[in-house]
């Protein structure tokens, strides 16, 4: 096994993210990451090593979707880096869609991804605007 860099496996495990992410549908959210997590921004970091921490870490998020009224969302995948066997650095930035079918910027991510068995999964997060 090695490390995806086919972008139709990484498009696919994004798709599938974002519609996580907009529908709020936690154990699908939980069910992408690898054990323990970590997310790092600029003013905070915060891991989990369960899937009930993930998803306790996102039940705020879909409140603020629905406020925004996001319905969908986009990962364009931006840059693909190999950082050893089985680790991939993804750079993301995030489109969204409203109620209306409005465009709604988004904001940009580094994933650093494990390939297991079932695919990619999310290790660590970090915003980067």
């Amino acid at each position: 096994m090695r490390a995806s860099t086919d972008l139709d496996t990484l498009a696919d495990f994004f798709d599938r993210y974002g519609v996580a992410l907009t529908s709020g549908d936690l154990p699908a959210i939980a069910g992408c990451y690898a054990l323990p997590g970590l997310v790092v921004a600029d003013t905070y970091s915060f891991s989990f090593t369960s899937p009930a921490a993930v998803a306790l870490s996102f039940v705020g998020a879909a409140p603020d979707y629905q406020d925004r009224e996001l319905v969908a969302a986009h990962a364009r995948i931006e840059d693909v880096q190999p950082v050893a066997a089985l680790l991939t650095m993804v750079t993301v930035e995030w489109e969204f869609l409203d109620s209306r079918g409005d465009a709604v910027p988004g904001e940009r991510y580094r994933y650093l991804l494990r390939t297991t068995v079932d695919g990619p999964m999310i290790c660590t997060v970090v915003r980067t605007g």
